[in-house]
């Protein structure tokens, strides 16, 4: 394994990141209350402050109880990462003053986290043949949500005030540690992708990253070599980034950041010199906010509320039957199974939507790597011009598969095919009806096609020469003029060899 070595202000420098995901599961309630889940799509956009009951705003003798489906889907997060999973854990309160937690503390998990050390293997890059890389997870825990202060009025006019809206409070919130083995802006980004999918294909989050259903949070410092010495920078938090384009943004600037600001102080790595920053998505640079807390700084004990949880073999059992297979073993399968090439593969595990699309397109009859070229390249282009992905725009796989027996059968020519897609798309007829109705049906009929040739060869002297004479490239002038007087409608395989044959006497 290599490792990247960046040249900035001429020294040798080397990147170490560490991610903490917040990941908001989709339970139908928060996590120690019946009150609604922000996080799940029934209840997104609700009006401000209208997810809230006693317990999520702190009210005085409410007892919370814990939401056994937030645990078991940390659970299979934990599984799907190779994570050992806690037979004993416990709910510990996080001691913090800010307005969007009434009650002034989290309920979190300290020592004994549901999930503890675990992995994930990821490419270091998008490329098809990227070297693939381990990135330890540490741990991953359980808490609540706090809710969300807003700095801007009604229609984004300024204010001198914040608004609180305490919707997303107690929504549950896994917490997912990794240990610094990110050495770029592009590995992070792959991280984050490749476990936002695993998520959603465990169905415990939309992972809609606008609604902050995940945010990612890197730890950045860097080696830097100089004059046969290592020096590493104070360690970097950047808060609550929700695009990996704020991601990869973020490292790439800390990176030339940091190793600006060691030259200019020379502060090295200490205990309590950890800071946290924000991101500033206009001007793309991160902006200090404060010095880093340490853990003894938020008074963590256990809370008295809670009763600690146990988990035995059955109840890890039934949870493992519910575990789907994951994207990555997809990815293995579709190449390995069904010979699709990688960089294909890649593209249709990114998004669980369109996995199931392209495996229903099989089902239906379509062979797998023409249903993988379907996808990529048919459709693709349909659902960049609408903005939705290629399993939104409303084709059915037995539509799909329709259009690929008359191109199979050569009904209908590899443009018509196109056509006929876009038809699809406002219309549930089958396609060969659609076909038919807008004439996209190529005409194979001897005598049709013997008078369009003769048309073509009278009308296009010099190109029929030069292929009498051996000059085989001039057919496509010929086939284009079939075509013309056909109105496409000529099939160009039967036509090419039709005027061969005629040609030939």
């Amino acid at each position: 394994m290599t490792t990247a070595i960046t040249m900035i202000q001429g020294l040798k420098t080397r990147l170490k990141v560490g991610m903490e995901i917040h990941v908001e599961l989709a339970t139908r309630t928060k996590m120690w209350t019946g009150a609604a889940n922000v996080a799940h799509p029934d209840h997104f956009g609700a009006e401000p402050n209208s997810l809230v009951d006693p317990v999520v705003i702190g009210m005085p003798g409410t007892l919370p109880v814990m939401n056994k489906a937030a645990l078991e889907m940390s659970i299979k997060v934990g599984m799907a990462l190779g994570c050992e999973i806690a037979r004993f854990s416990k709910w510990d309160r996080k001691s913090y003053y800010y307005p969007d937690l009434p009650k002034n503390y989290q309920l979190s998990q300290y020592d004994l986290p549901i999930c503890g050390e675990g992995v994930l293997e990821v490419p270091i890059s998008d490329a098809a043949d990227a070297e693939i890389r381990p990135v330890r997870i540490t741990r991953a825990h359980l808490e609540e949500d706090a809710g969300k202060l807003m700095h801007e009025g009604p229609g984004g006019r300024p204010i001198d005030y914040s608004i609180v809206d305490l919707n997303r409070a107690g929504t549950p919130l896994l917490e997912i540690v990794t240990e610094p083995d990110i050495t770029s802006a592009e590995q992070a980004v792959m991280f984050g992708q490749t476990l936002r999918n695993i998520c959603r294909f465990l169905g415990v989050t939309e992972g809609i990253m606008q609604q902050g259903h995940m945010r990612f949070e890197p730890n950045i410092n860097v080696i830097i070599e100089k004059v046969g010495q290592e020096y590493a920078t104070p360690i970097v938090e950047i808060k609550n980034l929700n695009s990996f384009r704020a991601v990869r943004g973020a490292i790439e600037y800390e990176h030339h950041r940091q190793v600006e600001q060691w030259l200019d102080d020379g502060k090295v790595l200490t205990s309590g010199s950890k800071s946290t920053r924000g991101w500033d998505d206009g001007r793309m640079v991160t902006v200090l906010q404060r010095e880093k807390e340490e853990a003894h700084d938020y008074r963590y004990f256990p809370d008295p509320d809670l009763v600690p949880v146990t988990v035995d073999d059955a109840w890890l059992d039934r949870i493992r039957i519910d575990i789907p297979e994951l994207p990555q073993a997809r990815q293995a399968r579709y190449i390995e199974q069904w010979g699709i090439d990688p960089k294909d593969a890649r593209g249709l595990i990114e998004e669980r939507d369109v996995t199931l699309y392209f495996e229903a397109i099989i089902d239906a009859g379509v062979e797998p790597k023409r249903a993988a070229k379907v996808i990529r390249n048919n459709l693709a282009k349909l659902a960049n011009e609408r903005g939705v992905l290629p399993c939104d725009l409303g084709i059915t796989a037995e539509q799909i598969a329709g259009v690929e027996k008359l191109l199979t059968a050569n009904t209908i020519s590899s443009n018509a095919a196109d056509s006929l897609y876009a038809l699809c798309l406002d219309s549930d007829d089958e396609p060969a009806k659609l076909a038919e109705a807008n004439g996209l049906v190529q005409v194979s009929d001897e005598g049709a096609l013997d008078e369009w040739v003769a048309a073509a060869i009278e009308a296009e002297p010099q190109a029929a020469e030069d292929v009498r004479s051996g000059k085989m490239a001039a057919i496509g002038r010929l086939v284009g003029a079939v075509m013309k007087l056909s109105k496409g409608q000529a099939n160009p395989k039967a036509v090419q060899q039709k005027l061969r044959e005629k040609l030939a006497q």
